[in-house]
C-alpha cells in the first residue's frame, strides 16, 4: 500500500517542495527512511510512532519505508514530522480517506503526545504552496497568521496530529485569522529623538541618513550620545510597506525569530555584540539546524548597529563588504550556496582614541599618536569608503542636559523624512532610496552645475576621495537637495555632503563640544 503527501523544505529563506512518500509491505516492521535526511529528520521515527499511538491511531506493523523526493536534495529539521505521521497513519485501511493528497501541504513538528509544534519557514512555504497551484496549507497553529499573509491559498491552523487527520477526512477547519492586508507601525516607541539631549549636528545627520537610506558612524566620547541616536534611526524611518513586511517576515521565520503575530511590522534593529564571529553577522550552519540567516539578513530594511566598531575583528567587519555594495549575503557550503537578503543601513559607532577622552579639558588623554593611528586602522579603507557620514558626536555640556527646552521629536523627523522619500520614489520607483542610486541615476539625477563642479574637484584632489567616495557624496547631497524641496543639488548641499567625510579630512573628532 501507498501513501503520498506533500510538505516543504526550508532552504535559506526559499522553501522547495517535498513529496513524503510512505509504503508499507510484509516483513519485520520497521521505518526506513530515505531521500537525504539529516539527524532531525531520522530522529522523527521516534517522535512520529509516540504522536502516533498517543493520538489514538495503531501504528502499522509493517515494514516501511518512506521516501522524501526529491531524493537529490538534503533534508533538514523537524517540519517534515507532520506529513511522515499522516502518511504512515494512511497506511492502516481506512485511517484516510485518500491517501494520496495532491493539493494540501503538510508541515509542523510533533511533540510525543500527538501536539503540532511550530515550524521555521512557514511564510516561504505558503508561497511556494500558491505558486505551485496548491489549494490547502496545514501549518501548526502557531504559524498559521505568518502564513495566513499570503493571499489565494487556505490555511488551516491544527494542534493536533488528530486534528489534521480529521481535516483530510472532511471535518470542518478551524479559521485562521489572517492580519491586516497593510503593515502599521507600532502605536508608540519605547525611545523618542526627543530624548537626545543637544547634539544637533548628530541629528541632522541622523536625519539625512534616514532619508536617503545612508550608512552613518558615530564617533564621540563615551556617555556623548552615540548608542541614544543610533536606537532612535527606526523611530524617523518611512513604515515598511506589504512587500517589505513579507520580505522582513521571510528571513525572521526562517531564523525561527518570528511572533504569534504573523507579519513583522516594524523595521528591524540588530545590535550585535562585538565578539560576534563573522558567520554570526553573515549566516552560518550546514548542520542540524541548516543554513541560517545572519545578522545583516536579520537587519534587512532596518537597521544593522555595530558599537565600539574598532572592537570587532577586522575579518568580521569585511564580510559586511557584499551586503553593504549589493544588499544581500551569499553563505557558501561544501552542499549547497544560499542568498539571503541583507539591504540595511548600518550604524557604527566609535571613540575618537582607544581611551575616548582624546581632546577633553576635564580629561588627560594617555594614547600616543600611533596609539590613535592603531585603534583607528582597525576600520579598513574599503569600510569607510562605504560608510557616507562620519559624525562627530561631543561631549553634552551641563546646560544641555538641564535645559527644558524640548527637542524636536521622532514624529516631527519622520514626517520629513518620508516626504524626501516620497521625492526619490517619484523620480525612481526601483531604487526608491538615495543611497541605492546606480551609476546610471546617479548621472542623471544628481548633475552638478558649475560651482557644484568646481567644489567637488576640490573635495577629490585635497581629501583623496577614491572613486566611490565620490558617488557616495553625490548621494547624500541628493538626499540633502530633497530634504530642502529642491530638485538640484546647490552648492551648500555639497559642501555639507563633503562636511560629513570627516575620516578622510583626517579630522582628530576630538572631545569638544
Amino acid at each position: 500500500m501507498l501513501s503520498r503527501m506533500l510538505s516543504a523544505a526550508l532552504y535559506g529563506i526559499d522553501a522547495t517542495l517535498v513529496t513524503v512518500e510512505a509504503h508499507g509491505s510484509s516483513g519485520i516492521p520497521a521505518v526506513n527512511t530515505v531521500g537525504l535526511p539529516d539527524s532531525a529528520v531520522r530522529e522523527s521515527r521516534e517522535r512520529v510512532r509516540s504522536a502516533i499511538l498517543n493520538s489514538g491511531y495503531p501504528y502499522p506493523q509493517k515494514r516501511m519505508t518512506v521516501n522524501l523526493a526529491p531524493a537529490d536534495i538534503r533534508k533538514v529539521g523537524s517540519s517534515l514530522d507532520l506529513p511522515v505521521a499522516v502518511a504512515i497513519v494512511a497506511l492502516n485501511e481506512g485511517a484516510l480517506a485518500d491517501p494520496v493528497q495532491e493539493e494540501t501541504l503538510l508541515m509542523g513538528e510533533l511533540s510525543l503526545d500527538g501536539s503540532v509544534r511550530g515550524v521555521p519557514g512557514t511564510l516561504s512555504a505558503a508561497l511556494e504552496a500558491r505558486a505551485r497551484g496548491l489549494r490547502r496549507l496545514i501549518v501548526p497553529a502557531g504559524n498559521a497568521r505568518e502564513a495566513g499573509v499570503v493571499a489565494g491559498i487556505e490555511v488551516i491552523p491544527v494542534e493536533t496530529l488528530a486534528q489534521a487527520i480529521g481535516v483530510l477526512n472532511g471535518a470542518e477547519p478551524a479559521r485562521c485569522d489572517a492580519p491586516a492586508a497593510t503593515p502599521v507601525p507600532a502605536e508608540s516607541w519605547s525611545v523618542d529623538l526627543r530624548e537626545v539631549r543637544g547634539q544637533p549636528t548628530a541629528r541632522r545627520a541622523l536625519e539625512v541618513a534616514a532619508s536617503g537610506g545612508h550608512n552613518i558612524l558615530f564617533i564621540g566620547p563615551p556617555g556623548a550620545g552615540k548608542t541614544m541616536l543610533a536606537r532612535r534611526l527606526p523611530t524617523i524611518l518611512p513604515p515598511l510597506t506589504m512587500e517589505e513586511a513579507i520580505e522582513v517576515t521571510r528571513v525572521h521565520s526562517a531564523a525561527g525569530r518570528s511572533g504569534a503575530e504573523g507579519l513583522v511590522v516594524q523595521r528591524p534593529f540588530r545590535s550585535p555584540h562585538h565578539t560576534a564571529s563573522d558567520a554570526a553577522l553573515a549566516g552560518s550552519g550546514g548542520g542540524a539546524a541548516g543554513v541560517r540567516p545572519g545578522e545583516a539578513s536579520l537587519a534587512h530594511h532596518g537597521v544593522l548597529f555595530l558599537d565600539e566598531l574598532p572592537e570587532f575583528h577586522r575579518h568580521v567587519l569585511e564580510v559586511l563588504r557584499q551586503p553593504l555594495e549589493d544588499g544581500f549575503v551569499t553563505v557558501s557550503r561544501a552542499a549547497r550556496t544560499v542568498r539571503f537578503p541583507a539591504r540595511f543601513t548600518l550604524v557604527g559607532a566609535m571613540n575618537p582614541c582607544p581611551c575616548g577622552y582624546l581632546g577633553d579639558r576635564t580629561r588627560e588623554c594617555g594614547c600616543t599618536p600611533p596609539m590613535i593611528a592603531r585603534y583607528r586602522s582597525r576600520i579598513s579603507g574599503p569600510l569607510l569608503d562605504r560608510i557616507d557620514l562620519h559624525v562627530p558626536v561631543p561631549a553634552v555640556a551641563y546646560r544641555q542636559i538641564v535645559s527644558e527646552e524640548t527637542e524636536e521629536c521622532s514624529e516631527e523627523v519622520a514626517a520629513r523624512v518620508i516626504a524626501a522619500r516620497e521625492r526619490q520614489r517619484g523620480r525612481s520607483a526601483d531604487e526608491a532610496a538615495n543611497g541605492r542610486l546606480t551609476a546610471a541615476l546617479l548621472r542623471r539625477h544628481c548633475e552638478l552645475d558649475a560651482a557644484g563642479r568646481r567644489l567637488m574637484e576640490q573635495a577629490v584632489t585635497k581629501l583623496g576621495l577614491s572613486a566611490r567616495a565620490h558617488d557616495r557624496v553625490l548621494r547624500v547631497a541628493r538626499t540633502i537637495a530633497d530634504l530642502a524641496g529642491l530638485t538640484r543639488i546647490e552648492v551648500g548641499h555639497l559642501a555639507e555632503a563633503i562636511q560629513y567625510r570627516g575620516l578622510d579630512r583626517g579630522d582628530r573628532f576630538s572631545n569638544q563640544s
